[in-house]
């Protein structure tokens, strides 16, 4: 499958529409919806409750429009602000939910670290770098926590249990990111 950019795919159609994307939102689980048929979906559901993707029917907690949007639908833009308000920055929401949204979360941070256009703040980029680096030393030092010379196998399960912290804890980062931009004040 071709790695997607900011826009869905290419001769793709809503799947609750079935028509051309109107203001096209990525939602958490990396599914494409007009954002007016998602808005839809979520408020004849519960609309107390995140909605439900309509293809994997995991609950979308994070709805981002394209950037290129313009102003003429600030009803819809200011609804998608309202939604991620209300669940967009939900920190008690399972560790199931956070690792199932690290690949859409992870893929959106390399495009906006690769994207000169983007503006991603420094103090992001900054704490990323230090996590990341902070990480590697950690995984590739000869010190660890549960010795892999001793143990074999089981001693790399706090190496991995590093890099799974890792990856949560920059997922979170833009995660806040994307709320702010979509859904903060």
């Amino acid at each position: 499958m071709a790695e997607q950019g900011p826009h869905p795919p290419p001769n793709d159609l809503c799947s609750i529409c079935h028509g051309n994307f109107q203001i096209p939102c990525q939602a958490n689980c990396s599914h494409w919806f007009c954002a007016n048929c998602i808005l839809l979906v979520w408020r004849h559901t519960s609309g107390i409750q995140p909605c439900k993707c309509p293809l994997c029917r995991r609950p979308i907690t994070l709805l981002v429009p394209t950037n290129d949007i313009n102003n003429d639908s600030p009803q819809i833009l200011s609804e998608i602000q309202i939604y991620n308000r209300t669940f967009g920055q939900q920190s008690n929401a399972p560790i199931a939910q956070r690792i199932l949204d690290l690949p859409f979360l992870l893929k959106r941070l390399f495009r906006d670290f690769v994207n000169p256009n983007n503006s991603l703040p420094l103090v992001i980029r900054a704490r990323v770098f230090l996590s990341m680096i902070l990480s590697v030393i950690y995984i590739f030092s000869p010190i660890d926590i549960i010795p892999e010379g001793i143990l074999g196998v089981v001693g790399l399960l706090d190496d991995v249990l590093i890099a799974l912290i890792f990856f949560l804890h920059v997922a979170t980062l833009y995660r806040s990111v994307l709320y702010n931009r979509h859904g903060g004040s």
